[in-house]
């Protein structure tokens, strides 16, 4: 049993320090020169412990790179991420609340469609069923790492469920319709415009899924600023567009109008991820100007060039004659329209001088508040956007 001086003393260095020789296994006293050194190696833990463990204050807050506790949500600093997220949220939907009963009888019709009309939705359908899983593999198994805002990281994970309700809505159809699945989600791998898509993502999820990549170089965060512009930008920027512009001009002529009204619900979701991926990526450029170098910018335009080719290159495979009243020619337009604005929202120049929008009406699906279903006369409130008319 420990006598009273023992007990007081157990797992107590500094009482232990006091002791003197031959009272038990303690340490000798330090010399009296090497006391300043101890008191002062003691107060530095202190003043470290004080600075892990004080209250986050707005002005420690960084988008990466930051060094306060990313675990207390507020202060808010970047209170457009946190309205993002309380918009996302007021946007819920699911694919099983879509009836599906007039696609089924128009696919399953043999005039229901043509075999031009019937290649759009099957290709459509091959290239989304894994592109969401891709981005939502990019955001869990990389960006989310590395962002050291929590509200930013709030909404990113309200992101990631959103891109799985994508999925599930594409394979909602695929189901539906019964299609063969082994051929549609296999697509990425077997049809050649799909997967060079795919094939200049894929890097950028790789590079930020190592678990030995970490911000905190100019190297490093440049690596990541290109990733977020790849996502951002170009995937869910760029490379959704001509699947939304054929699947909902179906829906506007009164064909597939299931699959057209989830389009039109991913539409919406894509946009404001889109546009948070814009407002993060502006915010970093912000608080770390030595990123945005002349050769980054160029490294940048190459990028957004060659996305272009490759998503013409799907449209050009898509629609290889006219159909729905729009071509492949089309399509070149619009895509370098939308390169444009994307460029531009986040400071580069205009990459293609004097592009036009051959779809205005694609702004109506994207900019909507009330969503009103004209073939099952249902009306469904949202708390985004602006209004949305159909010719």
């Amino acid at each position: 049993m420990l006598n009273f001086e023992e007990d007081i003393t157990a797992g107590s260095p500094a009482l232990q320090q006091m002791r003197g020789p031959g009272m038990g296994a303690a340490p000798a006293q330090p010399a009296p020169a090497d006391i300043p050194a101890a008191a002062a190696n003691l107060m530095r833990a202190q003043e470290a412990d004080a600075e892990k463990y004080r209250r986050v204050k707005v002005e420690d807050k960084r988008i990466i790179n930051a060094k306060a506790d990313v675990n207390q949500l507020v202060p808010f600093k970047y209170k457009w991420a946190w309205e993002k997220y309380i918009a996302a949220c007021a946007n819920h939907w699911m694919p099983q609340e879509i009836n599906m009963n007039r696609d089924i009888a128009t696919w399953k019709s043999p005039n229901g469609l043509t075999e031009d009309e019937r290649r759009i939705v099957k290709r459509n359908l091959g290239f989304f069923v894994t592109a969401d899983s891709l981005a939502a593999n990019n955001i869990v198994l990389g960006t989310y790492r590395q962002i050291t805002a929590p509200e930013c990281r709030q909404y990113l994970l309200r992101q990631a469920f959103e891109e799985a309700i994508h999925t599930h809505a594409y394979q909602y159809i695929v189901e539906s319709l019964g299609l063969d699945e082994g051929e549609i989600f296999n697509a990425y791998h077997e049809v050649p415009s799909i997967r060079a898509k795919d094939e200049f993502l894929l890097p950028f999820i790789d590079v930020l899924s190592d678990p030995n990549f970490k911000t905190g170089t100019p190297e490093t965060d440049q690596t990541f600023l290109k990733s977020l512009i790849a996502f951002a930008c170009i995937m869910e920027g760029l490379f959704f567009y001509v699947g939304f512009v054929q699947i909902l001009a179906m829906g506007r002529q009164n064909k597939m109008t299931g699959a057209a009204e989830q389009y039109q619900y991913i539409l919406r979701d894509e946009s404001m991820h889109c546009n948070f991926g814009i407002d993060m990526i502006n915010q970093i450029k912000m608080e770390n100007p030595h990123l945005w170098t002349p050769q980054f910018r160029e490294e940048l335009k190459g990028m957004f060039h060659k996305a272009v080719e490759l998503e013409y290159a799907y449209a050009e495979d898509t629609m290889p004659r006219g159909v729905l009243g729009l071509n492949a020619p089309m399509f070149k337009e619009y895509l370098r329209f939308i390169a444009n604005r994307r460029a531009s929202q986040i400071g580069l120049d205009e990459l293609f001088p004097g592009a036009t929008n051959p779809f205005p009406w694609m702004a109506e699906m994207i900019d909507l508040k009330k969503e009103k279903n004209f073939f099952e006369t249902r009306v469904i409130e949202y708390q985004t956007g602006g209004a949305l008319s159909w010719d």
